[in-house]
């Protein structure tokens, strides 16, 4: 007996144990471990202080005494002219903090360090576009209090703004738009659950014309889903790490597709055998058996397609990356060991009511249980048509052709794509930091809430004042700076004692800074190419003001923006590597072929470029957003790569198990009808898991659910479904080199120039 015929026997003997015994794992996982919500953190919280633009801050801060950057800013404005005892307000407010700050220093329970109030003056500011009607008060507060901590020390600041001419908007910067995030993800995440569970249900429901398929399907979901938060939770906790907690809707996801993927696998298996006449548990014990192999292989080649991600040098995706490891490895070990003790439990009732109302005669024994398709399913019948046809090598070369050209034109926006960190257009419209953030923008200029920090070092450089000048002119003719405030510029924190130091002059007469706004939201693309453009201008705009040779350094979001852009695209070419070999290598092991890995791989590819072109041209295009967060290509095509090699498993791999049997292209007549509607209704069921992110109002989660909805869908209607049958039927028996499970048949099985029609 095969191993994996051994092990459904045996889960299908001990099924009343199994329910036990699994309800108590999740008990203990329930009781025992940690959440990913209580170990997790935003994406600031996995950046890691290695980046040089974090580096380049806290050297600054503790050269210069004082920090110019903050990522909370408290807006006032009044388009009619600000009233002037309101400035002489927001102006003292802020001095009262820094001085408690300089001449007590930090005292127990303060957590509020420092306030920088700047008025669109024209002598403070004359780059802005309004003049006297704005306000943007700086907070620096205690960087260990966390989103939530700095959040409630800028509403303890705001609250002190109480008069009605001081023209308060709100609280905005990216502190308060990553907690605007976090409320929202945490708000969204019950309706996202539902949901998702609500179209999986309607799914299969009518894919098995049962109310009790369903059930299978939600409890195996939902049991995988909570076990996978709980252990990745564990798991980052022993280990020290911070996940993002933008990962759990995908986790939610990702193992709500899959574990209904395995489900409908198993529960097609069964319905065809009962139909066949066979009973239970008979039935459940050969559908385990020949799926087990089939599920498991799928299951570790996505978990290691995504496992992959920890090749790239960037924190963000070693956080990603076995965090979506661990979900598809608990989902696939809830599947393969709860699916079939429910189902042996059930039996018949699974199916309950009208499932399987179109059995054959009881009697019909095995021979039927090969059948292509159920007779009384007009909906297999289709793609059984498309497969006759494909049979046809001059035939499926045409269509091979045409579907490749229409992929590759999909695909071909992919050219255009920008990336952009985390803009204030993420936030929902009529969102209060949102609101605010426009507020300042009308006031001054889109990137006046992150400006970017130029540090500018060298000998006694704070006494070339004259050279500074220069300096600070030629930065505003440079592309997307709308206003530079340097050495020529005071402050009204510059009323400061002398214990301060420079704001923009080191005490130590080393260093000088400056500080850069962009016209344009300071995480968009359109700022992190500016701040390209900058870097690369840098050397010749020293030379021209006389400091050359000088050291330059980049601080503020936009310059962390800047160093997470590159980190992406220099990993972009190793994950593609290693995704791609991992995906190679366990489809050559599952398949026992070169050939056929190549060009299946390469259909995902395609499916993958389609996919992300579609995506760029929509929200670059009609959308007009400014990029796509920069993560999401990087998580899209990982994870439909992935997912591509799961459907060919379980397509390509019943192709060559009838290929024993009968010639290739009647085993692809017979076998890709067989598994059509199985994938089909597991890719709508993916397809919803994904698209149903979108119920967080939030941009990177538009992004992320269309992309991986489109993928999923030109995957299993496109490329499994047409593509890979016309590919197999082109290349012939060659696709199984160097193995031999693609062998002539022996004569009197048929040949491939006179094949009957199947079934």
């Amino acid at each position: 007996m095969r191993l994996v015929e051994r092990y459904a026997t045996l889960v299908v003997r001990v099924r009343w144990l199994v329910l036990p015994v699994v309800g108590a794992i999740l008990w203990a996982a329930l009781t025992m471990l940690p959440s990913v919500a209580a170990t997790g953190g935003g994406l600031s919280g996995v950046i890691g202080s290695g980046e040089p633009a974090i580096q380049a801050q806290i050297a600054a801060v503790q050269r210069f005494g004082l920090p110019l950057l903050s990522g909370t800013a408290v807006v006032q404005r009044d388009p009619g002219g600000l009233d002037p005892q309101a400035v002489r307000r927001a102006v003292l407010r802020a001095l009262q903090v820094d001085r408690r700050t300089l001449e007590t220093g930090r005292q127990p329970g303060q957590d509020l360090l420092g306030a920088l109030p700047l008025i669109n003056a024209p002598q403070l500011v004359p780059g802005a576009r309004e003049q006297n009607t704005t306000i943007v008060t700086y907070l620096f507060a205690d960087p260990t209090l966390g989103l939530s901590g700095q959040d409630r020390v800028a509403r303890t600041y705001t609250a002190q703004i109480d008069q009605p001419a001081d023209a308060l908007v709100g609280i905005a910067g990216t502190i308060q738009n990553q907690a605007e995030e976090r409320k929202i993800l945490e708000n969204r995440l019950p309706l996202v659950e539902a949901a998702t569970l609500a179209a999986i249900a309607l799914i299969v429901g009518l894919t098995f014309r049962s109310v009790v398929a369903p059930l299978v399907t939600l409890i195996t979901a939902g049991i995988g889903y909570l076990l996978a938060d709980r252990v990745i939770g564990a798991l980052a906790g022993a280990a020290g790490l911070i996940v993002p907690v933008e990962i759990e809707p995908i986790v939610i996801a990702l193992m709500l597709g899959i574990t209904t993927d395995y489900s409908i696998f198993f529960l097609s298996g069964v319905r065809r055998r009962l139909r066949a006449g066979q009973t239970n548990p008979a039935a459940t014990i050969e559908a385990v058996s020949e799926y087990l192999s089939i599920v498991l292989t799928a299951g570790l080649t996505v978990a290691a397609g995504v496992a992959a991600l920890v090749v790239a040098k960037s924190t963000l995706f070693h956080a990603f990356g076995p965090g979506l490891a661990v979900t598809v490895l608990v989902g696939v070990a809830v599947a393969v060991v709860l699916v079939p003790a429910m189902l042996a439990v059930l039996g018949r009732w699974a199916f309950w009511p009208y499932g399987l109302a179109a059995q054959t005669p009881s009697g019909v024994g095995r021979a039927a249980i090969s059948e292509p398709i159920d007779a009384d399913d007009p909906a297999a019948a289709a793609p059984s048509r498309v497969v006759r046809l494909l049979r046809h090598r001059g035939v499926a070369a045409v269509v091979a052709a045409l579907v490749i050209a229409v992929l590759l034109v999909a695909g071909s926006p992919v050219t255009g794509l920008r990336t952009a960190v985390s803009p204030v257009a993420a936030l929902p419209a009529g969102n209060p930091a949102r609101e605010a953030a426009a507020a300042a923008s009308a006031g001054f200029t889109a990137g006046i809430l992150s400006p970017t920090g130029i540090i500018v070092s060298a000998p006694g450089i704070t006494d070339r004042r004259e050279a500074l000048t220069t300096l600070v002119s030629q930065l505003h003719h440079q592309p997307g700076v709308d206003i530079v405030l340097g050495p020529n510029i005071a402050l009204p924190v510059q009323r400061l004692p002398e214990q301060l130091g420079g704001v923009f002059l080191a005490p130590d007469g080393g260093a000088a800074r400056m500080l850069v706004v962009f016209d344009s939201d300071p995480l968009g693309a359109t700022a992190v190419g500016h701040l390209h453009e900058l870097r690369d201008a840098m050397p010749a705009l020293l030379t021209g003001a006389g400091l050359a040779g000088a050291q330059v350094s980049y601080i503020g979001d936009t310059a962390i923006g800047m160093s997470l852009v590159d980190q992406a695209s220099a990993d972009l070419v190793r994950v593609a590597v290693a995704v791609g070999l991992v995906n190679l290598l366990l489809l050559a092991l599952f398949l026992r072929a070169l050939v056929a890995p190549l060009y299946l791989l390469a259909s995902s590819v395609l499916a993958v470029g389609a996919a992300l072109g579609l995506t760029v041209a929509l929200f670059q295009g009609p959308l007009g957003q400014d990029g796509l967060v920069f993560y999401i290509p990087f998580a899209a095509g990982v994870l439909l790569v992935s997912l591509g090699s799961d459907y060919t498993i379980f397509s390509v791999g019943y192709v060559w198990d009838e290929a024993r049997r009968r010639p290739l292209r009647q085993a692809l007549a017979v076998a890709v009808p067989r598994s059509t509607r199985a994938i089909t209704a597991a890719g709508m069921t993916l397809a919803a898991s994904f698209a149903l992110a979108a119920l967080i109002p939030l941009a990177p989660f538009y992004e992320l659910a269309f992309a991986m909805a489109a993928g999923v869908l030109i995957d299993a209607f496109v490329v499994r479904s047409v593509l890979v049958p016309a590919l197999i039927s082109v290349v012939g028996r060659a696709s199984g080199w160097p193995g031999k499970r693609l062998v002539k048949p022996p004569l009197g099985l048929g040949g491939e120039r006179n094949l009957p029609p199947p079934g």
